[in-house]
């Protein structure tokens, strides 16, 4: 009692804090000095009493008993003393100030009030009664106290006699105990708050409990008459999403809330549980769904961009392939070697058709086709790029050593250095199709997305790539090798900037492809630009001129224009061992796959020759050469109908 008396004028000193709203036992209950001088501070307090009903004649019993006529209670003339605020004749006299009158009585008037427990003292004892009636019954049937009876065993007596007990007692309350040994639960409700029209302040019962709550909540006051039901700040109920984080263990009533990842889900009150890659909490955090799938769809916003590149470029080939079949036999067409201008087409188209294949929804079938089509496009493209450029770089190489005419120039051996060289890529394709078998998964490039995609790693397209990275480069070497060689329908300065293009978009490319790799939408989209990218700049480089000057300039398509081409090199001032420059020569085929070549004549050290040919046949180029001014050589070139395919 005197702590809580303590407790309450401690926060009545704290002037400056927060009310405090009291909760308290039954040990503090109804007593008016637990709350003495500082009612105020108590004000609003709850508090629990075991409900008791008052013993008849115990207030009688306790007013006509005196310190004269107590026989029993040793503390009995302290409490009197204590009670009246004054000395008995045989107490210490010095403890108070008058001697206690003879007529004083116990009574409402001087504070004396039942205490709540008399009851249960006085049912205590008559339930020992009971139970030792009980046993003197079965073991001395009834006739006083007997030897079985003196030495019962105490935990027996407990158990078999003293649980048993059932009665009703002075009061007419049920007296019982449960197993454990206690009584039946019956708690009266208190509210210490202000008397209705007086200031003063009372103990009104607001409820009680025997097996259920009853709670008037109406009829509660807390701090300062207020009649708002506080909250507790210390088991604030957690919002959505959050779990109990209790401060101690085994602490149920105060906790901290903590909040789930946004990816998982309140398991239980004090649990969070992932809802795993694929699936998303709902709003109210207690379960999860399936995300779901996404993937480029082919007609969406975003796809266009890369669609309209393709299908232009598309037209535009066809249309290129049109003009060339339309003026196929025309000396223009005719230089430029048709048939690796077809294959170059051909993988152009290809490069093109590429976004169509790389925008289609991943499956076994689409992912396959990836596969091929990539690489393919490029690898016939390159390929026949570099057949062409080899077999320039190879004819001028060897005219400049040996009148002997190369090997491997014919058309048909061009067609088939290329189909050679498309072959790897083609083996490669095969191998990496049973190394990784094509197919799709999902991929997450973070917890609230689900991309489909082929079953294609970054570093295994980055291989499959390595070939045709090996052609771009060696094509782009033999391109700036033969670039100064003759003018007249010279492709090698198209072929060079074409390559020096390529190699720029790749290197853009690359870094982007890879540093992109959770960005579906953009390395899918990366990819489809750069390869159209790389096919109109094949396009344009290539075929615009030849397709301009056939169509808009057809008189330049003859074959006058292809018959006078000097080509001027440097010797470096140094004549041969017989005194003149060492000859250059050079021969190309004939379009027609039958003709050959006749011989070169010429006097050893004459600084000319000339090609004999068989009867009725053309020769298609014959570079001679003679002294030139300041030690220079002059280089006349005779093309023939297929010359500038050499270029």
């Amino acid at each position: 009692m005197g702590t809580a008396w303590g407790l309450l004028l401690a926060a009545s000193r704290s002037k400056d804090s927060a009310p405090f709203h009291w909760l308290a036992s039954d040990g503090w209950g109804r007593q008016p000095h637990v709350v003495r001088d500082v009612e105020e501070v108590a004000e609003g307090a709850l508090t629990v009493e075991l409900h008791t009903e008052p013993i008849p004649g115990f207030d009688a019993y306790m007013a006509a008993l005196t310190p004269e006529n107590n026989l029993r209670n040793p503390w009995f003339e302290e409490y009197w003393q204590e009670t009246f605020n004054c000395s008995l004749a045989k107490a210490d006299p010095s403890n108070h100030s008058d001697h206690c009158a003879p007529g004083l009585r116990l009574g409402p008037d001087v504070g004396y009030l039942q205490e709540s427990k008399v009851p249960f003292v006085v049912d205590a004892v008559y339930a020992f009664a009971h139970a030792l009636h009980a046993l003197q019954r079965d073991t001395c049937q009834g006739n006083g106290t007997c030897s079985s009876m003196l030495n019962m065993d105490g935990g027996n007596f407990y158990h078999n006699y003293l649980l048993k007990v059932n009665f009703t007692d002075l009061a007419g309350t049920q007296v019982k105990f449960n197993r454990m040994g206690d009584g039946l639960a019956r708690y009266d409700i208190s509210n210490y708050q202000r008397a209705e029209n007086s200031s003063g302040y009372v103990y009104k019962t607001v409820g009680w409990w025997s097996e259920t709550l009853v709670l008037e909540v109406d009829a509660l006051a807390w701090t300062n008459g207020s009649r708002s039901v506080p909250t507790s700040t210390c088991s604030e109920p957690c919002g959505v999403g959050m779990i109990k984080r209790h401060h101690k263990k085994g602490d149920v009533c105060c906790w901290i809330c903590d909040t789930c990842e946004e990816y998982e889900f309140v398991y239980n009150e004090s649990t969070c549980a992932d809802c795993g890659k694929g699936f998303w909490p709902y709003p109210d955090k207690r379960s999860c769904y399936e995300l779901d799938v996404q993937y480029i769809p082919f007609f969406s916003p975003v796809a266009y961009g890369p669609i309209i590149i393709s299908a232009s470029g598309i037209a535009f080939t066809l249309a290129t392939v049109g003009v060339f079949v339309r003026y196929n036999d025309t000396p223009l067409v005719r230089a430029t070697g048709r048939e690796l201008s077809y294959a170059l087409l051909m993988g152009i188209t290809l490069c093109f058709a590429n976004t169509f294949v790389l925008l289609q929804k991943p499956s076994l079938t689409t992912c396959t086709m990836q596969r091929f089509s990539v690489g393919m496009g490029f690898c016939i493209t390159y390929s026949a790029l570099l057949t062409k450029t080899n077999r320039i770089s190879r004819i001028f190489d060897s005219a400049s050593k040996s009148a002997r005419r190369p090997k491997f120039i014919s058309p048909k051996s061009q067609v088939l250095i290329t189909v050679a060289l498309i072959l790897v890529q083609t083996l490669g394709t095969f191998a990496w199709l049973v190394v990784e078998p094509p197919g799709t998964r999902f991929d997450y490039p973070d917890r609230r997305q689900v991309w489909l995609k082929c079953r294609i790693h970054d570093e295994s397209f980055l291989l499959s790539q390595l070939y045709n990275i090996l052609l771009i480069c060696t094509c782009t070497v033999y391109a700036f090798k033969t670039r100064k060689i003759p003018e007249n329908f010279n492709e090698s300065k198209f072929i060079v900037f074409t390559m020096y293009t390529t190699c720029v978009i790749w290197l853009a490319f690359l870094p982007i492809y890879f540093t992109t790799r959770h960005a579906q939408e953009v390395q899918a989209l990366t990819l489809c630009v750069s390869i159209s990218l790389s096919a109109w700049v094949s396009l344009g480089c290539l075929f615009a001129p030849k397709v301009y000057i056939i169509l808009f300039h057809p008189e330049k398509n003859v074959r006058r224009l292809t018959m006078s081409t000097t080509y001027r090199r440097r010797s470096g001032g140094r004549p041969s061992s017989s005194g003149m420059p060492t000859a250059t020569t050079a021969i190309a085929d004939h379009n027609d796959h039958n003709s050959k070549a006749g011989a070169l004549v010429g006097r050893p050290g004459s600084g000319h020759y000339q090609a004999c040919t068989p009867v009725g046949q053309q020769v298609d180029l014959v570079v001679s050469q003679s002294p030139g001014p300041t030690g220079s050589t002059s280089t006349n070139v005779a093309e023939g109908h297929e010359a500038a395919a050499l270029l």
